[in-house]
């Protein structure tokens, strides 16, 4: 499974919680000297609300990405905000339940201490995590564009999974301290072994489409039972990455490697959250829609509502319902095109409810009607779908589950509108298609909703 959320992730979020906790007991003390002691148990439950807001906060200020903590700087601005936010958030919520204080006075003092010591932990938690060294130690077996995109992505993106790349290995001696990105090649075939010992290689990760007739396979086999552990290329890939690398992959990784199950359990259980959600979305969100269609109608000529061909599970075409948020004219000249960053079709009050999301709501029709999912691929105009099939492999692998209003590819990635941001988006896809679960979807939901309420992403 992903590594998204890494164990690194989860001790910092556990010992974050009694740091928080520990800084309002301290407070209540200071405040309340041995009286606090005998209040112990009936105060946990308000530290522990003290605590559950402020990483609520930490968390929509991205502070749970642990490649922000390696910038002190945007640490310190983005910390201070949150803990901001969190005041202002719990004096909300003690004005209308005063039986939640912690204590006359002990707030100010535990908001100062939880200030200084959530900072403070932030910080030695980056000095202790750089120091105990890398979760993970990789050897590349081959230098193909598979082997240097994963330690580029590992490199550039994903420095705080702790994976360090030890180096690669080619079958040509020749090549031995040739440079790839950083480091280069180390070795060949024969060292793997000797790497392994001196370099405490954990893996030595291998692309069975480039293995073949280039590397001795017999060779391997033995290392293999001598003790050194292999792995695949696209495994190691989707572990770290969260996507799956089409290009050169094998349909035997796909049919053979774990995932890609369905459940009738399973699916009658999404399918109940997505009706019972839909259905209470659509009640709450109707007096929103009624502003939002009233809004479009007075700005812009045309109609309200916008319906368009989309093609969804098993290759099905339905018609998906939106708020229009471009000139009835939009494609006139051009017939169907992508949206595009600052895209001049897009009228004004158009521009708004696309980063508001707020031209995704009658979706949750098409939801209730089971032509989408709350979670799932964005479905495509057939018109794209019939071009991007031929141009891409495995694209039509997508079509295996209902598409959803939100998806992993769109907390994820960038929109797009090119056919290698469609390949981009179909790598994250396939990943949810292969590791899909409730867990999973209720990640993309929240992801979702910090990404609303940020104001990130939509054009």
């Amino acid at each position: 499974m992903f590594r998204q959320f890494n164990f690194r992730t989860a001790g910092l979020i556990v010992c974050e919680t009694l740091v928080i906790v520990a800084a309002v007991y301290f407070a209540a003390y200071l405040r309340l000297g041995e009286r606090q002691w005998d209040l112990l148990q009936f105060e946990l439950p308000k530290a522990l609300l003290i605590a559950g807001v402020t990483q609520l906060c930490l968390y929509f200020a991205d502070l749970y990405d642990l490649r922000v903590i390696s910038d002190r700087r945007e640490l310190f601005l983005q910390a201070t905000q949150a803990l901001g936010a969190t005041s202002l958030i719990l004096a909300f919520v003690y004005f209308w339940y005063p039986d939640l204080i912690i204590g006359r006075g002990v707030f100010t003092i535990a908001a100062v201490l939880v200030v200084t010591l959530v900072f403070g932990w932030r910080i030695a938690f980056e000095w202790t995590t750089r120091r105990v060294g890398p979760v993970e130690r990789l050897l590349l077996v081959g230098t193909s564009d598979g082997a240097v995109r994963l330690a580029r992505e590992l490199y550039d993106r994903r420095r705080d999974l702790g994976v360090e790349i030890v180096g690669f290995i080619d079958p040509d001696p020749a090549r031995i301290g040739a440079p790839v990105i950083n480091p280069g090649v180390i070795g060949t075939v024969e060292d793997i072994p000797a790497i392994v010992r001196a370099r405490a290689v954990d893996q030595v990760v291998v692309s069975l489409a480039d293995a073949r007739g280039k590397l001795p396979m017999d060779k391997l086999l033995e290392m293999k039972i001598d003790g050194v552990r292999f792995a695949h290329l696209a495994t190691i890939y989707e572990k770290y990455t969260g996507k799956i690398a089409v290009e050169n992959l094998r349909p035997s990784w796909l049919i053979f490697s774990d995932g890609f199950r369905k459940g009738r359990v399973h699916d009658l259980v999404k399918r109940a959250l997505d009706i019972a959600f839909a259905a209470t979305g659509l009640l709450l969100a109707l007096p929103i829609m009624l502003l939002v269609a009233i809004a479009v109608r007075l700005s812009s000529r045309g109609p309200a509502m916008y319906h368009q061909e989309r093609v969804g599970q098993y290759g099905r075409v339905f018609v998906l319902h939106k708020f229009r948020s471009m000139r009835v004219d939009a494609e006139k000249d051009t017939g169907a095109v992508w949206a595009r960053s600052n895209d001049d079709r897009v009228t004004r009050v158009g521009g708004f409810l696309r980063r508001a999301r707020l031209d995704e709501l009658p979706q949750l029709w098409n939801v209730l009607r089971g032509d989408m999912s709350l979670v799932g691929p964005r479905p495509e105009r057939p018109e794209f779908v019939s071009s991007l099939t031929r141009q891409i492999p495995y694209y039509g692998q997508r079509h295996s589950v209902r598409p959803g209003i939100t998806g992993w590819a769109q907390v994820r990635y960038a929109y797009g509108a090119t056919v290698e941001d469609a390949l981009e988006k179909l790598q994250h896809d396939l990943f949810y298609i292969k590791n899909r679960t409730l867990s999973l979807d209720l990640f993309i939901v929240a992801k979702t909703v910090k990404t609303v309420l940020m104001r990130k992403g939509g054009q």
